[in-house]
């Protein structure tokens, strides 16, 4: 019979991952508590889990005591809506702590149901994020006794400068494209030079690739691997079309002020100052629904709530960072199974 993760000798492997996860959980709250914010708790099923053709949400029918429709709706793949409604009702430093749910996602560092730890500050920028990450991450490690994130033969100093890196600059060196030239306005699809300056770094491309693809394709192959090694990164400024909900920078549109921090080979959170433009943003919903669509089908709704909310949302910033991942980096951890309390049952018909 197959060794179940309840399995007494299979737990008792993961028993110190476990007890490592919930120290650095309690240091992680001890850290935003101090720093004023408030923990909220909001709903995991939503009108809509946010429109992104590389993310497969959950889909959910819900009816009423005495209602014999169904009412489509989806499981959260990020709190991030319901949290910026916060924001626009006053809130202003606002965590929470929360599993949530992607459909098409099993791998060593990903499953369908995980823990993201999400915040956000009013009146801040992504400058803020940067600060919040390096801090919390260096709790953490305090909390359970560690100096060093580890993965998969990297390790690296956790308490040590972080390198700071746009993402122009990272395919600059690392991939020789000039990333900006190619970020016009019109990005549905790649320029030629795009695609050839790509090939020449030695990543295929495919003939229907979109512009957002060829970056991906870049990221994945070429900056991601010159990054795991020495210490934790964080890649800035992202260019627009790859930040559907971040702000423009303003000194230059052409990217955004768009944040990702990386230690390992692992990305560990993303975050960004946040839009709060509705008419732009909904400019953007509907060009991603139009890419979803012909990915997946049917793309989610537009949360039109979401959209009356945003306008009242202040300057702010937020951030998303995986638990489950932060937890493999303190401990080693190979997959994320193991630092999990109970995985979910893929293999049960």
């Amino acid at each position: 019979m197959p060794e179940t993760w309840w399995d007494q000798s299979a737990f008792s492997r993961r028993r110190a991952n476990l007890q490592v996860r919930n120290q650095a959980i309690g240091a992680v709250r001890e850290y935003l508590t101090g720093q004023g914010f408030i923990e909220v708790d909001t709903p995991a099923i939503q009108v809509s889990p946010g429109i992104d053709r590389h993310i497969r949400p959950f889909k959910v029918n819900v009816r009423g005591p005495f209602e014999s429709a169904d009412r489509r709706r989806f499981l959260h793949t990020s709190p991030e809506f319901c949290m910026k409604k916060l924001l626009a009702a006053g809130e202003q430093k606002i965590f929470q702590i929360c599993h949530v749910y992607r459909d098409g996602e099993e791998g060593h560092l990903h499953h369908p149901e995980f823990t993201l730890l999400e915040w956000y500050r009013a009146q801040a920028t992504y400058d803020a994020l940067m600060e919040d990450v390096i801090n919390l991450a260096s709790s953490a490690a305090a909390a359970v006794g560690q100096a060093c994130f580890r993965h998969r033969g990297y390790s690296t100093d956790i308490n040590q400068a972080w390198n700071k890196l746009s993402v122009s600059q990272a395919f600059a060196e690392y991939a020789g494209i000039d990333l900006l030239a190619e970020v016009t306005g019109q990005d549905e699809l790649p320029s030629r030079k795009f695609v050839a300056s790509a090939e020449a770094a030695g990543v295929r491309c495919d003939e229907n690739d979109r512009w957002d693809d060829v970056f991906h394709r870049v990221m994945l192959e070429c900056i991601e691997p010159q990054i795991s090694d020495g210490p934790p990164t964080l890649l800035t400024d992202f260019p627009t079309p790859v930040g559907a909900l971040a702000r423009p920078k303003a000194a230059d549109s052409r990217v955004c002020e768009r944040v990702e921090a990386y230690a390992c080979g692992i990305e560990l959170a993303n975050g960004f100052s946040e839009l709060t433009d509705p008419i732009e943003q909904r400019r953007r919903f509907s060009r991603d629904q139009s890419a979803y669509a012909r990915l997946h089908g049917e793309a989610p709704p537009i949360d039109e709530d979401f959209l009356s909310a945003l306008a009242q949302v202040p300057e702010s910033a937020g951030m998303a960072l995986g638990v489950d991942r932060l937890i493999m980096l303190l401990t080693g951890a190979d997959h994320i199974r193991d630092v999990l309390w109970a995985p979910v049952d893929m293999d049960v018909e």
